[in-house]
């Protein structure tokens, strides 16, 4: 049973925790100040991906993932991290799992700003040149590329390239890094976009996994 609950931005609890469990409010995306004094090797936290990923972030900087556990309780029922993983959305089975599941680890995706992706990433109108691995994903315009963690046991990311805004044409991508570079663009990560427009960017698999609190095999 996971002692620690944080409760990030608007993001409420909706069932009582049990005995021996504290909830902590946070501001959203909380900062060093905010999580490092709170951190512990069991966190549940309550919010968006943006949030988490705010957590995550610390944990990184701390280095402290190979001994930290993460559940999740998301905020929002659209949220890409529960997608990916398969967690539940309603409040009440997303906290009793997050409050007792088993965690495993699962690809932390970085970027060479600092930040990390926990669940999609959203490249708008890119035109330049791209790479997944060593394999050319693109070579002049695309409508978007979307980058995730790769569920599925892969190198660490999948992602996809679309071309056209009605008949749309998607090609798909795994690999351990994409890199984008051409004209400027502006990087969304986990719903948060990057605070200035950039030549140059990369996804990448960050060398220790995320302990996340998943359902049952």
């Amino acid at each position: 049973m996971r002692g620690l609950v944080l409760v990030c931005g608007r993001a409420e609890l909706r069932s009582p925790l049990p005995d021996g469990v504290r909830a902590q409010a946070v501001p959203a995306r909380p900062g060093k100040g905010d999580v490092d004094p709170l951190l512990a090797p069991d966190l549940v936290v309550v919010g968006t991906d943006a949030d988490l990923a705010a957590v995550v972030l610390r944990l990184l900087r701390k280095n402290l993932l190979d001994t930290t556990s993460v559940g999740y309780v998301p905020a929002e029922a659209g949220s890409a991290v529960a997608g990916l993983w398969g967690l539940p959305t309603a409040p009440e089975r997303a906290l009793e799992l997050a409050l007792s599941g088993d965690a495993r680890p699962v690809p932390l995706i970085r970027d060479d700003a600092g930040g990390v992706l926990l669940g999609r990433g959203v490249v708008r109108d890119p035109r330049g040149v791209a790479y997944c691995d060593d394999t050319e994903a693109l070579r002049g315009q695309a409508a978007s590329i979307v980058v995730q963690p790769d569920p599925d046991g892969g190198a660490g990311l999948r992602a996809t390239v679309t071309h056209g805004r009605v008949l749309k044409r998607r090609r798909a991508f795994a690999g351990r890094a994409f890199q984008l570079g051409g004209a400027e663009v502006v990087p969304e990560s986990d719903g948060v976009p990057y605070p200035r427009p950039i030549r140059r960017w990369t996804w990448y698999r960050h060398t220790h996994d995320l302990r996340l609190v998943l359902p049952p095999r």
